[in-house]
């Protein structure tokens, strides 16, 4: 009769909810798993040099994705990464060359330029200004970060075609060159320089009182507000980060390409948001983080880079990474409507 009635009390077995453990690592596991069939159906794959080249093409992607998991996690999102990106890479290449006409090898020295560390806060302030620029605009106006943020793409990216009249500014010493192609060991430096910001980023959201803020705006705003969140305050400064990231990124592609140009970035936005979306990162805020967003891009520059080496056509691949994001917020949704 006693274990009777202990059964009758005891709760019931908790159903284990897959969808969220595929949700949160589904992601590591899809790396995996690509990374194993391609290594099977294309032996140069897994060489060391193919290796480092997946990194060195991601390494720009990922430090602006790793701008945007800041913003998408506040519930934000910011479409003119790629054209700031394009605006300060012509800024820096023209402060360290000196002007904007400087565009063929006869002129590779740097001329009346002011140097490379001159070069590199120039495109890092571009950035933090576009950042601050927005974040003020989405505050203060009240204006959605969809419609500002869709009007600074194509706002910097005309003011990139005003700035160099049209022309690409090229062909860099090889101080300038060296943090986008350079290495050190058998690490390309753009690599390095991807990694160290993510892993500070990481510890910013994990361990900070500034990356639970991030995290209190995005789960509720309203609620961050009556806690005495300054939600403004957190919100501009997600956007100043992106800024930053995009500046950055714009100086390492120029210097990787040997040149800036105003159609450098074009579609990077919607490459980053996949990849934050894929690592994780909840498109209705509050839920995600770096790690994700890290193998999110990965699992990107794996597939296009694998793709390639087996010749597939380059439409192809953006559909399957199309079907990808698709997927990846439907599980989102799913594991939201189970919780």
């Amino acid at each position: 009769m006693t274990s009777q009635a202990a059964a009758k009390a005891a709760p019931p077995a908790r159903k284990i909810d897959w969808s969220a453990y595929v949700s949160q690592l589904g992601a590591l596991g899809v790396l995996v798993v690509i990374c194993v069939i391609f290594a099977v159906i294309e032996p140069a794959f897994v060489s060391t040099r193919n290796l480092f080249n997946v990194l060195r093409q991601v390494s720009i992607y990922g430090l602006l994705a790793v701008g945007m998991t800041f913003v998408i996690l506040t519930r934000g999102i910011d479409l003119s990464v790629g054209s700031l990106l394009a605006l300060s890479g012509l800024v820096a290449a023209a402060v360290y060359k000196g002007g904007t006409g400087l565009l063929t090898a006869g002129t590779a020295g740097q001329a009346e330029g002011y140097g490379l560390w001159a070069a590199i806060g120039a495109a890092v302030g571009v950035g933090l200004l576009g950042g601050l620029l927005q974040g003020l605009a989405i505050t203060q106006l009240k204006v959605p970060p969809f419609i500002v943020t869709l009007g600074g793409l194509t706002a910097f990216r005309g003011a990139a075609l005003l700035f160099s009249g049209g022309q690409p500014i090229s062909t860099f010493t090889d101080e300038y060159k060296f943090w986008g192609q350079g290495m050190i060991g058998p690490v390309p430096v753009p690599v390095i320089i991807f990694l160290s910001f993510a892993a500070l980023a990481f510890i910013v959201l994990r361990y900070t009182r500034y990356g639970r803020h991030v995290y209190a705006v995005g789960g509720n705003p309203e609620a961050a507000r009556l806690s005495g969140l300054n939600v403004n305050a957190i919100t501009l400064s997600v956007y100043v980060i992106t800024g930053f990231f995009a500046g950055l990124s714009g100086f390492l592609l120029s210097s990787r390409l040997n040149s800036a140009e105003q159609v450098a970035g074009v579609g990077y936005e919607l490459t980053v948001i996949a990849g934050v979306v894929i690592g994780g990162t909840s498109l209705f805020g509050g839920e995600g983080g770096i790690f994700g967003t890290v193998i999110g891009i990965l699992l990107i520059g794996v597939l296009s880079n694998g793709l390639t080496l087996m010749n597939v056509s380059p439409y192809w691949q953006q559909i399957v990474v199309g079907l990808i994001i698709v997927f990846a917020v439907y599980l989102d949704q799913l594991v939201k409507r189970r919780q």
